[in-house]
């Protein structure tokens, strides 16, 4: 499938982190859920794509253009919402549209009608009387209002309740379905992605651990259950990523192609959260007994 985006070697240092030569594309169609603990670095990298970060190295290509070269016409095309950003409280709906719309040649003002009508919303409502999911409806809208074919998010289910969740995620698959758009969401909310997303791109530490289909991520990855004198099989634990102990069962994770099959140990696919909990404990080279 043709990209819509393309990040190769990004880089960004700081004092205390920096971003490590991170690469991942999102394919045009394509939901792509962005995974890793607070600190992984995820909205540094979603800052470095929308230039409100500079970057130190690296390249960005979005609708086969080069972003340094055409940032402005690249700009007209995404949609960008970083956690915490709000509008004037007090101001309306309409008001703060006929300045937004401004900006983009390409407005369509009978989408952007059609789309206040399938989310419920009111001109004359303020920010200060609107839910956050309210909020991230209207921001939808004008996203999709003004040509945007990338569509990045930073904890867009962040605070939602779980019904406005799922109304979210129906939404995006509805974008999605004309295989002309994208979207690129970070989260820690993972089962919105166990149930939304096309891909996983998993940052940990500033760096890339892995960037995959959802089924092939998942099946990458088996968590073990078995007796607790399994402590006493170095072989097997030293090919687990991490593992920790619980009363006296023994619980791991490792890699599906790595791990060391033994009799009566039971094994089962993990979920996003075993995943990245086993994995975080790993990276720290900390083995639990709990």
């Amino acid at each position: 499938m043709e990209n819509i985006l393309q990040v190769k070697g990004l880089c960004k240092k700081y004092p205390s982190f920096k971003l490590d030569n991170v690469s991942f594309s999102i394919a045009k169609g394509e939901i792509a859920g962005f995974i890793g603990r607070n600190g992984a670095g995820k909205t540094t990298t979603l800052k470095c794509l929308a230039n409100l970060v500079h970057k130190d190295d690296g390249d960005i290509t979005m609708f086969g253009l080069d972003f340094k070269k055409n940032e402005e016409e690249c700009k007209t095309k995404i949609a960008f919402v970083l956690e915490g950003i709000d509008y004037y409280p007090r101001v309306k709906i309409k008001k703060l549209t006929e300045v937004t719309r401004r900006y983009y040649p390409k407005w369509d003002e009978k989408k952007y009608r059609k789309y206040l009508r399938a989310f419920g919303l009111k001109e004359d409502l303020t920010m200060k009387q609107m839910s956050n999911g309210m909020k991230l409806k209207y921001q939808l809208a004008v996203s999709l209002s003004h040509g945007g074919d990338l569509l990045i998010f930073d904890e867009p289910t962040s605070g939602l309740d779980p019904i406005s969740r799922d109304e979210i995620q129906e939404i995006f698959k509805t974008i999605v379905s004309d295989k002309n758009k994208s979207i690129l969401f970070s989260t820690h909310i993972t089962t919105d992605l166990e149930k939304c997303a096309d891909k996983i791109i998993y940052l940990s530490h500033g760096r890339i651990v892995m960037e995959k289909s959802k089924e092939a991520f998942l099946a990458s990855f088996k968590l073990i259950e078995g007796e607790k004198n399994l402590l006493e099989r170095k072989e097997f634990i030293a090919s687990l990523i991490s593992y920790r102990v619980e009363e006296d069962r023994l619980v791991g994770l490792g890699y599906s192609d790595k791990i060391i099959h033994i009799n009566n140990v039971v094994e089962r696919a993990p979920n996003l959260d075993e995943i990245m909990i086993f994995y975080e404990r790993g990276q720290e080279n900390e083995k639990f007994a709990l």
